[in-house]
């Protein structure tokens, strides 16, 4: 409680996120309409319900500024859901893939 307590004042304070302070939750909904129901949130104080695509981008973790930055000029909403998680396992065939198509100029 008191670490938690101690990162919101942190962030706060300074204007800058934590490591940690937030979480993403995965649900399966058994059907698209349970899934909207749950999917509501407020934006300038209203109720939102809305359909959204989820596009995963794989890339460096080096690169994330860069790519989120783009986004943001690119984007139409005012403030688009970027974050990004950092790919700890996986299949090694894979992940060389992704570095074989990812090689810095």
């Amino acid at each position: 409680m008191l670490r938690t307590l101690s990162l919101w004042l942190h962030s706060a304070v300074t204007g800058s996120y934590v490591s940690g302070t937030y979480s993403i939750v995965f649900v399966n909904c058994p059907n698209e309409q349970i899934a909207r129901d749950i999917a509501r949130y407020f934006w300038n104080g209203e109720i939102e319900e809305a359909t959204e695509i989820l596009l995963l981008i794989k890339t460096k973790t080096s690169r994330v500024h860069v790519l989120s930055s783009y986004i943001r000029l690119v984007h139409p909403f005012e403030i688009p859901e970027i974050f990004s998680l950092p790919m700890d396992q996986g299949d090694v065939h894979y992940f060389k893939w992704l570095e074989e198509g990812m090689e810095e100029d």
